[in-house]
């Protein structure tokens, strides 16, 4: 459960929500942050039943328990709730209706709504317009590329056309060591798109070529924003491998690989078992990119990642410079600025010269689900108000809001300010997200939602969890985390780590669950120490999954 510890989000949105002393980051198990004051807790010995439907910890696993009750909660606050859907008959509940920072349980919400209003099965047709005059193979004018929202722009789709994710994805690389690059090619798309231009016979282009990013206006409340157009998420790999001895500079690789960024590296390999720091710096709009420090002999590669600055203009110079190499000449500058004053209207009538289609929807929702993926949640958002007809990413929420009345979820139970559940006034109750599970349950997606989450002991951020439990792959689920500093006592406060999913009961039935735990403390600042509170939820989670329904 446990993943990269990161800063903090920006401020709430439109300032509404009320930020907290401490700047926060997240434990790797949920990939968000969130600002927020522990809540107060009543003590671990809660009572057996109250007016919210409380059972109390009577009939839980006496493990379970004992987690609870350890020391090191005994300012924390827990919630649980274990329902059979089929019946409706409530299997564990402690403060099912209180609120509770979810972390990245939120994409729960914020992904369901996506998922339901655009289909499983929806893809995201890219396409590519010759705006102009054509003379055989000579096109005097434009090519435009229409941005759709692709989370990936064929960047990891694999040959069968599913979408590939590692455990610990790049997204996460500059936050904790182990995170792992797909080997698709981030480039794949953009390729495509200049091989069907060549294909249908233009070789040659007197004008330039602009990324046209009408469908939506990156806001930078989302933290990270999406844009129309993203590649390889909007981001630069950058791959340091030690040299042959101490002394010696190390080895970068980076991709993708495209003009006008430039990438230097003066780091050094130090004696194994030296401390391996590396340092990432960037300039001239995030273009010139450096890394400076020290990584130990005989260690793994090292990711580190670096941001796009501009991703429109980043995927203009990719498109020119992947004709160039599909055998299509532009005579625009690649360096230049990405024109979009010269954008038509619309493009009716206007031939388009080729198109990316991308994997189903429910791939995407797959690895964000996975890996939690941060950009694609809140990408979610912005695609909801495309499907409301604006291009202002808040307008999705209202979308959102009608899907889940519809889908019978009792929205008051939540707050959203984003898509990955990390701003600081999110909040969820466990009987909210236990509604949505249910929801899935009674649709024709139930089982592709349940294996679109993290598995326990086998794959996303549950993969090292549990791997020699009975449990092990029958708890579906996704993580959520919130940490903070505590300067004061020198530790770190966990606003919250939580887990919600479904358990595997066998013949067919899936429990859906959630267990939480707000306000925890750390015994120090050593970021590490959160992975014992991670480990103590997976654990709860297999815990509910082999016992015996009371």
């Amino acid at each position: 459960m446990s993943r990269p510890i990161h800063p903090a989000p920006a401020p709430s949105r439109r300032g509404t929500a009320v930020a907290c002393a401490a700047l926060l980051f997240v434990a790797l198990a949920s990939g968000t942050a969130t600002g927020a004051e522990p809540t107060p807790s009543p003590s671990a010995t809660a009572p057996s039943a109250s007016a919210s439907g409380d059972t109390g910890l009577a009939g839980l696993d006496p493990r379970i328990t004992e987690i609870m009750r350890k020391p090191d909660y005994r300012n924390a606050q827990w919630g649980l709730l274990q329902t059979d859907p089929e019946s409706g008959r409530v299997v564990h509940s402690l403060f099912p209706e209180q609120f509770f920072i979810p972390g990245s349980t939120a994409k729960l919400i914020s992904v369901s709504g996506p998922w339901h209003t655009l289909g499983a099965d929806h893809r995201f047709v890219t396409p590519l317009y010759a705006v102009g005059a054509r003379d055989g193979a000579t096109l005097t004018g434009d090519l435009d590329l229409v941005a759709q929202g692709d989370l990936t722009m064929g960047g990891r789709t694999r040959p069968d056309g599913t979408v590939a994710y590692t455990d610990l994805d790049h997204t996460y690389a500059n936050d904790f060591p182990g995170a792992t690059l797909t080997p698709e090619n981030p480039l794949a798309g953009i390729d495509r798109l200049a091989r069907q231009v060549h294909d249908s016979g233009i070789t040659r282009v007197d004008g330039d070529v602009i990324v046209d990013s009408r469908l939506f206006v990156p806001d930078p409340e989302l933290v990270p924003t999406p844009t129309p157009l993203i590649i390889n998420d909007n981001l630069i790999d950058l791959m340091t491998t030690p040299g042959d001895r101490p002394g010696a500079d190390a080895r970068l690789d980076w991709r993708p690989k495209v003009a006008p960024y430039q990438v230097t590296s003066a780091v050094k390999t130090v004696a194994a078992g030296k401390p391996t720091a590396v340092t990432v710096t960037a300039s001239d709009g995030g273009t010139r990119i450096r890394l400076t420090g020290t990584i130990a002999a005989g260690s793994a590669p090292l990711l580190r990642t670096s941001p796009i600055g501009d991703p429109a203009a980043f995927g203009r110079v990719a498109l020119i410079e992947a004709l160039e190499r599909a055998g299509v000449h532009v005579t625009a500058d690649p360096s230049g600025p990405n024109p979009v004053g010269r954008l038509p209207r619309d493009y009716d009538g206007r031939p388009r010269v080729a198109a990316y289609t991308s994997p189903p929807y429910a791939q995407y929702a797959k690895l964000i689900l996975k890996v939690s993926h941060n950009l694609g949640a809140n990408l979610g958002i912005c695609l909801l108000a495309v499907t409301a007809k604006s291009d202002q990413c808040p307008a999705g929420f209202p979308v959102l809001a009608d899907f889940l009345d519809e889908a019978g979820v009792d929205r008051e139970q939540a707050q959203l300010m984003d898509g990955r559940g990390g701003n600081p006034a999110d909040r969820a109750t466990p009987q909210v997200l236990v509604q949505m599970l249910a929801y899935w349950q009674r649709t024709p997606d139930a089982r592709l939602f349940r294996e679109a989450l993290p598995i326990l002991g086998v794959d996303g951020l549950l993969a090292e969890n549990c791997r020699s439990c009975p449990a092990r792959g029958k708890v579906f689920a996704k993580t959520g985390a919130a940490v903070g500093g505590d300067a004061l006592n020198d530790r770190l406060a966990v606003g919250a780590i939580t887990i919600a999913g479904y358990l595997d009961k066998g013949g067919g039935r899936f429990d859906t669950f959630y267990a939480g735990v707000n306000g925890a403390s750390t015994p120090g600042a050593d970021p590490t120490e959160v992975l014992a509170i991670t480990n103590d939820l997976a654990m709860i989670a297999a815990y509910l999954q082999e016992s015996s329904s009371p």
